[in-house]
């Protein structure tokens, strides 16, 4: 997979992300949703690739555009098939915090991560416990320590205090006894209604002020954040909740086999290119939301990839066609 396509999957988000702000605060998570995935697969088609979703909205029967095995990329184009394309698999989130775009709070994002075929794990849909630190934590941590352990192996990493850490949890009754265990080390824990794939992001960038993020959360968003930990040099710890018949046969279906396995990043996007890139719908802690002015849009995204190492923070001006713009800092 070339890297040069980098900026291609950046028009991708940019365009999903443009999408869903116009219904952003109008209270409808399923048009929020609806609209940042068409113009996604819309988009997509446009880049020069011979795409397969391996993580997206779903199976056939429940989505009927980006779902999990539809082939993507200008390759499904008449008349490109003669011509050989990088065979590339990807994960999408078009709206990752729909409820979030739907209310307008903080931090929802358009995700895509791409990678050589094979390079990504087809995660099923269900539930995985996470620990995501930043590179400097990475190999002081473990799934299975204890919650304490892994906030005083943090707090040395960073040569902090136990104190000064700000872990970031999903506020969801099933987090109720990890949230009583970090508040008796004395960090500090921020509590948010969506969005564990950026706060992820945000733990493994130097200066965000997170520091960890812990809980359960969903499968494919574990392996979109795992794409990013793999551009960022962070990790992410993960164990899929596998706890009734029905999830060991979905298992079994995408090829897994080890329910207990501990997963980290390069488990999880086990390719050594990989592109992750992202774009603000509301404003976050990293990229600031879509904002809409007389002669234009401007978005603010992060594009990251592994091979060559490269992170970059790009705000765009989007002009509208026959307009002169004119740029306010």
């Amino acid at each position: 997979m070339n890297s040069d396509l980098s900026l291609d999957f950046l028009r991708v988000v940019e365009q999903a992300a443009i999408a869903c702000a116009h219904t952003m605060g109008q209270g409808d998570r399923v048009k929020s949703d609806q609209v940042a995935v068409e113009a996604m697969r819309q988009t997509m088609d446009t880049v020069p690739i011979d795409g397969t979703i391996v993580i997206g909205e779903g199976e056939r029967d429940d989505a009927p555009m980006l779902y999990i095995g539809e082939k993507v990329g200008m390759a499904t184009q008449n008349g490109e098939g003669a011509r050989k394309l990088p065979e590339v698999d990807i994960a999408v989130d078009p709206l990752e915090g729909t409820n979030l775009c739907a209310t307008g709070e903080p931090n929802a994002i358009a995700v895509l991560a791409a990678s050589d075929k094979g390079g990504l794990l087809h995660a099923p849909d269900l539930y995985m416990e996470k620990l995501v630190v930043g590179p400097s934590s990475k190999h002081a941590v473990s799934l299975d320590a204890s919650v304490a352990d892994n906030l005083r192996a943090v707090a040395r990493s960073l040569e902090r205090d136990v104190e000064d850490l700000v872990v970031i949890v999903l506020d969801r009754p099933r987090h109720e006894k990890l949230i009583a265990d970090i508040r008796a080390t004395g960090a500090r824990i921020r509590l948010i209604g969506d969005g564990d794939l950026s706060a992820g992001i945000a733990a493994a960038v130097v200066g965000s002020g997170v520091h960890a993020v812990m809980g359960t959360g969903g499968a494919p968003e574990g392996v979109l954040t795992a794409a990013a930990m793999r551009c960022l040099n962070g990790e992410i710890f993960a164990r899929l909740v596998v706890n009734k018949p029905e999830h060991e046969e979905r298992c079994r279906s995408m090829g897994i086999t080890d329910f207990k396995r501990i997963y980290t990043s390069k488990d999880l996007a086990s390719s050594d290119n990989v592109i992750f890139a992202a774009t603000g719908v509301t404003d976050g802690t990293l990229m600031k939301g879509v904002r809409f002015f007389g002669d234009g849009t401007r978005t603010s995204s992060i594009v990251m990839q592994s091979n060559p190492a490269r992170i970059r923070f790009i705000d765009t001006i989007h002009v509208e066609q026959a307009r002169m713009v004119r740029v306010r800092f």
